[in-house]
């Protein structure tokens, strides 16, 4: 016998289907929206894509979006390598206090931490302060309202980001492979490049990607530490909202940011497997 259709169908997928309906009418939902509005308002067409062409502010926005996104991924990978290379080779118990100090910085609100640059940062913060003290500046440096303020604002929140998958990468490295590379005559820095360093590429990818995208949708930092002055995406979209109400042109930039991430896990799967890449078994 064949069975009934539900049977066939499987009692499994009938657990599952509400969930689905819930993922599709919560998360697809707006999705479709907003892919709605970034053609039809303020009316039907391609206007507002045209726009990224057309109009020289937003093509200005994008640019400085990306310079930001592209440089606070470079420090912040770099940076977050050394963290991951020192915790590994380090004691058990010295690593395992490095890798709680690391986790307490995700229970930090952004806002907080923002404010606290903005405190360290500015004309009279701790930093100026300190270097005029000592005689180093003879006037306080501008870190407030200007890309650098944003820069070390992020790369600062992005840094443990850039570690935890740098670590795991490091951590599934079998150091008998490096012994090997050291007993046929190779020194530190040979093993570390001709060996390691390509052995840690999964996490560097990893880490560069995640940073990069997280770093798209950053709103906070810019908005205090720029001060007005440096405008990304994701302020922009605000603005257009909640100000000059500007839906299609709000859409159409979230629209592209969604395809920009999806176009970017594309390239990568490209190049190499993403489950392996964010942690899952080699197959």
């Amino acid at each position: 016998m064949n069975g009934s259709p539900l049977t066939r169908f499987g009692t499994g997928w009938l657990l599952v289907l509400p969930f689905l309906a819930l993922v599709v009418a919560l998360f697809l939902g707006p999705i479709a929206n907003i892919l709605w509005l970034s053609v039809t308002d303020p009316e039907p067409g391609l206007g507002n894509y045209a726009a990224l062409v057309t109009s020289d502010n937003l093509a200005g926005i994008l640019w400085t979006t990306i310079r930001i996104c592209v440089i606070t991924t470079a420090f912040s990978v770099v940076l977050g390598y050394s963290i991951a290379y020192a915790m590994v080779h380090v004691a058990q118990g010295s690593r395992n206090r490095m890798l709680g100090l690391l986790l307490v910085s995700f229970w930090i609100s952004v806002l907080v931490r923002t404010f606290s640059w903005l405190m360290l940062l500015g004309r009279k913060g701790l930093v100026n302060e300190t270097l005029l003290g000592i005689g180093l500046i003879a006037q306080p440096i501008e870190f407030m309202r200007n890309e650098l303020g944003v820069l070390i604002g992020m790369v600062h929140y992005m840094i443990p980001y850039a570690v935890l998958p740098l670590l795991a990468s490091m951590q599934n490295i079998d150091t008998r492979v490096l012994a090997a590379s050291r007993s046929l005559g190779a020194t530190g820095t040979q093993t570390f490049w001709r060996i390691y360093l390509p052995l840690t590429k999964p996490g560097l990818v990893a880490a560069a990607l995640l940073v990069f995208i997280l770093s798209l949708g950053f709103y906070v930092t810019p908005a205090i530490l720029g001060g007005g002055k440096v405008l990304m995406v994701a302020e922009y979209i605000s603005v257009q909202i909640l100000v000059t109400l500007r839906w299609g042109t709000a859409a159409m930039l979230a629209a592209l940011m969604l395809f920009g991430v999806l176009a970017l896990l594309f390239v990568m799967s490209r190049f190499m497997k993403l489950s392996t890449v964010f942690g899952g078994a080699k197959a």
